[in-house]
């Protein structure tokens, strides 16, 4: 389908004002552009180690929609007309030009998928996309199929690849480990630990769509619903969950592929669900977050037993 995207140059000021009256003719979602600094409690909300760069703030913002042919194009700039030169007896409207573009026909939630091809890790792993046909495979490779759907783990990137080396490392082949996989995200890392001999492995996510793209990666790959669970749940922010998980359960193996911000609270309390040689396996780490987390796990009891590098990853091994 293709939509109609309408664009308002306005202020910063009058955001909250046009996005209320633009609600009220209808329009279900819009997108806010300014420059304004993020705040310190935007930067935890988001998670990330790499903030964008702003330039200075001049009190300029773009306000877009995106309509169908159920709103009328021309009625809606004269509706947007009108209430900005309503609103500018009282506040800074700005110029009120108002833009009109179409947007490309393309499915955007499915469009990545033409990127993403069967490939090969660690000489036996092959990750296989469920909607392309089977790669070139040996007798003993383990093939995973994946479908992330929005979440993320598609084997490709390398936070995901370094947490798939030490799975291989620390899993044996007799059946006997558990795993916790903290921030299961499509599943990928609790497919492979199965698959690499794992007994049992509980996935948790602070995402529904998660928990739901982890259970249908599990199906996809056929395997006994007996040897996993998966739940949405948060540890950290959580104490009730945490406590009800670690009278459950205890863990040879914990993984988290998550970011340094995450990973560092995280250290404060997996240590009731782990048992007592357990390792923990921290990925998604940018570089220069390294030194952070080793003082976090140092600090909470842990002895850092593996390091490894992968570009401007890291993924450190925990007892």
């Amino acid at each position: 389908m293709k939509w109609t995207k309408i664009t308002i140059e306005t202020t910063t000021a009058a955001t909250d004002m046009l996005s209320y009256v633009l609600d009220e003719y209808g329009v279900e979602g819009i997108e806010i552009e300014d420059k304004i600094p993020l705040s310190e409690a935007d930067k935890k909300a988001m998670f990330i180690d790499i903030l964008p760069e702003l330039p200075p703030d001049d009190g300029i913002a773009n306000i877009s929609c995106y309509i169908d042919d159920r709103i009328d194009e021309k009625d809606l700039c004269r509706y947007i007309d009108e209430q900005l030169k309503e609103m500018s007896a009282y506040m800074q409207t700005g110029s009120g030009r108002i833009s009109v573009g179409e947007t490309e026909d393309k499915d955007w939630i499915n469009n990545w998928k033409e990127f993403f091809h069967p490939f090969r890790l660690y000489d036996n792993i092959v990750i296989k996309p469920s909607w392309t046909s089977m790669a070139d495979t040996k007798a003993d490779d383990i093939v995973v199929h994946i479908d992330p759907g929005t979440a993320f783990g598609t084997g490709s990137h390398e936070t995901t690849k370094l947490c798939i080396a030490a799975l291989k490392k620390y899993i044996d082949e007799e059946g006997t480990k558990t795993v916790l996989d903290a921030g299961c995200g499509s599943g990928i890392l609790s497919i492979i630990a199965l698959k690499l001999g794992a007994r049992y492995v509980y996935g948790i996510d602070i995402d529904e769509l998660a928990v739901r793209a982890s259970e249908s990666n599990m199906h996809l790959n056929g395997i006994d619903k007996e040897r996993y669970h998966f739940v949405k749940g948060d540890v950290i922010g959580d104490s009730e969950f945490a406590g009800k998980l670690a009278e459950t359960l205890q863990y040879d193996i914990i993984v988290a592929n998550i970011l340094a911000d995450v990973i560092i609270p995280l250290s404060e309390v997996i240590r009731p669900l782990m048992k007592k040689d357990a390792v923990f396996i921290a990925s998604g780490i940018i570089d220069f977050k390294e030194m952070p987390v080793k003082r976090a796990l140092i600090k909470n009891g842990f002895n850092i037993i593996d390091v490894a590098h992968m570009g401007e990853w890291v993924s450190i091994v925990a007892k």
